[in-house]
């Protein structure tokens, strides 16, 4: 299904789900219903600011992987988070494709007078690549590649953010109408792009991948690297203007749960954000590694990467054993 028929655009965050949408869409596992609520964000139910004081009340932001691709409102993890923690309400603010830097500017813009008990920035740790990105690449209605810009930050010398790329056109470019100093910050999904392409046409993805030992995510093995400077630097402003603890969940690539990649530099960089009871950094991974291989394999989709079922229900599980102390601290 085509980027517009899902979403709508937004001028400062780039775009979000078309507003009450009801839809059936495609996916790897067979099609799925999307729903969403007035705000434009994948929902069953609308998102009041005001909270009943009995609730506790979650605010989630995140990407592809916690919209949920390729599963039912009722199936993904912050679902499941709310089912197991009695008196609690969930709201997922996750927009898919987009980045932490823009799930960021989703908390200001549409979240920031929420009432809450408890923020989760859930980032694929992948979202690394997003924040240096000023354009994604989709498919339109006639399967060509079209390229939509989106809001990007720059790091001052002296740690300072300042947010460029706003408004955001609505309207996607061609790749020959890229502008040529723009070029080198389109997000192509990874590293190697055409040697990715032969090897999954070969059907080597995996074996290539364990063999070579390659690292989906190398801006995280240096603490200098200046695509964490940058990530870190977005994430701690949004933890400073956050008004109830921070719970961040990164959640790793099948390349981590698959054990075809180390895991060891994200979670040294994530660590480092670490302050506890205010912010807590919970890492999924050990939930998810808890099984065995051929389990874990069930974790993604045949033909796409991101979590099925199963696998958000070890998410929820995992997220749930962070969030129980803050709320029964709260």
């Amino acid at each position: 299904m085509s980027f517009r028929r899902l979403f709508a655009p937004h001028a400062v965050y780039g775009y979000r789900f078309i507003p009450n949408l009801k839809a059936r869409v495609p996916s790897d596992a067979g099609p799925y219903l999307l729903r969403s609520n007035a705000r434009g964000f994948r929902s069953n139910r609308e998102f009041e600011a005001q909270k009943a004081p009995d609730r506790f009340r979650i605010l989630v932001f995140g990407d592809s992987f916690t919209a949920a691709d390729g599963v039912r409102n009722e199936d993904r993890y912050t679902d499941l988070l709310e089912a197991s923690l009695p008196g609690s309400e969930v709201f997922n603010f996750a927009v898919s494709g987009t980045g932490t830097d823009q799930q960021y500017l989703i908390f200001r813009e549409e979240a920031v007078g929420f009432a809450h008990d408890l923020m989760v920035i859930a980032v694929l740790v992948e979202n690394i690549r997003r924040i240096t990105a000023r354009y994604r690449p989709y498919q339109d209605e006639t399967g060509a590649t079209v390229y939509y810009a989106k809001p990007y930050f720059e790091l001052g010398p002296a740690g300072d953010l300042t947010l460029r790329g706003t408004p955001v056109p609505a309207e996607p470019l061609r790749a020959e109408d890229l502008p040529e100093g723009d070029r080198p910050h389109v997000d192509q999904g990874g590293r190697f792009a055409a040697l990715r392409s032969v090897a999954n046409a070969l059907g080597a993805r995996e074996i290539l991948q364990k063999v070579t030992g390659y690292q989906p995510v190398p801006e995280y093995d240096r603490s200098d690297d200046p695509a964490w400077l940058l990530m870190r630097a977005i994430l701690r402003r949004w933890i400073a203007e956050a008004r109830a603890p921070v719970v961040v969940f990164p959640i790793p690539l099948y390349q981590h749960v698959e054990e075809t990649a180390s895991a060891a530099g994200y979670q040294a960089r994530f660590a480092e954000l670490a302050d506890p009871p205010r912010v807590v950094v919970h890492d999924p991974l050990p939930y998810l590694m808890s099984d065995d291989l051929p389990t874990r394999r069930s974790f993604r989709f045949e033909r796409d990467i991101h979590p099925t079922p199963a696998a958000h229900r070890k998410l929820a599980a995992s997220l749930a054993e962070a969030v129980r102390p803050l709320l029964v601290r709260s």
